[in-house]
């Protein structure tokens, strides 16, 4: 049999068993000592370690809410939205979408969202909208951003607990989400957060061994934003080191009829309406800061004084429908790449590091990269690789990119800030450390002695849910034909017919 985490609790891991931090503990007398009391793990303390992570991210989300204080009125002039970095698309498109107009999303105006984002907005806007007319002396649209910044914050933590919830035995680890300068920065700028905790409640649901309900809150979750669907890909893998495909077939299923029925009502009665995403993201060019921006930024570079000459990243932006496909088929290899290496490792993987390599794919290829898309993989690496030090670098990416993004659009505005290079050297080395990140998780699932969760979980997979057990015994052929020996995990199925019969459910 494989090894199951045991039931009764061990200590937790303390703060300073991460080498980063233990490194930076030096500066206040160094990490603990073997007899010392862990931080929030005396029995009988109202400060637990998840309840100090939990402060941690209500504390962050309050002071997101201050830092986005600027650009609450609406009255955004001089740029202010740019310089304080308090741009929100949440009161853009509060007036964008007609919703202080009183019109309901997709009945009256199409929403360039999926239908759950749509609903969302609808529900929050509308209430918002009818108050204010009753009410004219109150700011309709910093009333809808409040209410907006309220609810996102609150699955923000929700999505800390189920952080923690997953990670029982290190419960430190939701530190790097709580902490992150990402979550400070963009928590409110979209409505991303409601696809992440929809996803991760998701990931939960799995780990809990039920499959049809994690499936649901994956269909409502790519209804929101597209990405939670990338989590069947990873379920599939794991199915098929496995040998089990019942749970992956529900959450399959489950996904796809909760997707159709929340997807329905506008699908049927107001088509166009519905048709909108998708034709949009059909027809959006290249945009600002991704692989395929530096591509044509090189280009033009190439070709300057070259008066005819096109490279090919500006001749793809030139015929965005091929780009798409260029685009589609470079993160279809890159999912190969991932199925061979889920495949081929010495254990299986574990769920969160292979979703983590697909959404990170998926973002590397993206014609489409905007400023919020980085909290898809916040709480992700958190799970699939709870290392400060690499996650501490790639967020200064970040940041130093959103403050370069915030520049370059003061200067389509008329008004130089810093020069083009300037802002591709930005957007690369938001790029590289990404590609960095997914090497590193890459690198643990192919060698799974440097993997922390498993070292904290005595070698077990914590997310395993109802795909733990011994793998198929086809796997050991196929990984013959590429040179390689038996898995650490291939493990009989037991002689007495109840448990070969409880591995084979």
């Amino acid at each position: 049999m494989s090894a199951k985490p045991p039931t009764d609790q061990p200590d937790v891991s303390e703060p300073t068993s991460d080498g980063f931090v233990r490194g930076l503990s030096q500066f206040i007398g160094g990490p603990l000592g073997s007899h010392a009391v862990k931080p929030g793990s005396r029995p009988g303390r109202f400060w637990t370690a998840p309840r100090i992570v939990l402060l941690m991210t209500c504390l962050v989300l309050a002071f997101s809410w201050v830092q986005k204080s600027p650009c609450m009125d609406g009255n955004w002039q001089k740029n202010v939205q740019y310089t304080r970095y308090c741009y929100t698309d949440v009161l853009a498109l509060y007036y964008a979408e007609g919703i202080n107009e009183g019109k309901v999303p997709y009945v009256d105006h199409p929403v360039e969202y999926p239908v759950v984002t749509g609903y969302f907005m609808g529900a929050l806007g509308l209430p918002v909208h009818w108050y204010g007319q009753d009410h004219p002396d109150i700011n309709q649209g910093s009333w809808f951003y409040n209410v907006n910044a309220l609810v996102l914050s609150l699955l923000a933590v929700a999505t800390a607990a189920i952080i923690l919830a997953l990670r029982r035995r290190r419960p430190w680890d939701a530190a790097i989400f709580a902490l992150s300068p990402i979550l400070l920065l963009t928590a409110t700028i979209n409505w991303d957060f409601l696809a992440i905790a929809f996803a991760i409640f998701g990931l939960w649901l799995w780990v809990q061994r039920k499959p049809v309900w994690a499936g649901v809150f994956f269909g409502l979750g790519a209804a929101a934003k597209l990405w939670p669907l990338f989590i069947l890909g990873p379920i599939l893998i794991l199915a098929l080191r496995t040998g089990r495909f019942r749970p992956f077939v529900s959450s399959f299923i489950a996904t796809a009829v909760t997707w159709a029925v929340v997807n329905f009502p506008v699908y049927y009665w107001y088509h166009e309406s519905w048709l909108r995403f998708f034709r949009l993201n059909s027809e959006r060019p290249i945009d600002w800061g991704t692989f395929w921006y530096i591509g044509r930024y090189i280009d033009g570079k190439w070709a300057s004084g070259n008066e005819g000459d096109q490279g090919p990243f500006q001749w793809l932006s030139n015929h965005v429908p091929t780009l798409n496909y260029v685009s589609y088929a470079l993160f279809g290899l890159a999912c190969l790449g991932i199925l061979l290496l889920g495949l081929l490792a010495p254990r299986r993987p574990r769920l969160s590091q292979v979703a983590f390599l697909v959404v990170a794919a998926f973002l590397i290829f993206s014609k489409v990269w905007s400023q919020q898309y980085v909290l898809w993989l916040l709480p992700l690496i958190v799970l699939a690789r709870p290392k400060w030090g690499a996650v501490i670098a790639w967020s200064i990416a970040e940041v130093g990119y959103l403050a370069a993004f915030y520049a370059e659009l003061i200067g389509a505005g008329g008004k130089s800030v810093i020069p083009e290079g300037t802002f591709v050297l930005a957007s690369t080395a938001r790029l590289v450390t990404v590609a960095v990140l997914f090497g590193l998780v890459a690198r643990e699932i192919w060698r799974p002695e440097l993997d922390v969760v498993r070292q904290s979980y005595d070698g077990a997979d914590p997310d395993a849910g109802p795909l733990d057990g011994p793998e198929a015994p086809w796997l050991a052929g196929f990984r013959r034909t590429f040179g390689f020996g038996p898995s650490q995990e291939a493990v009989a199925v037991p002689d007495e017919p109840e448990l070969a019969e409880a591995y084979r459910k």
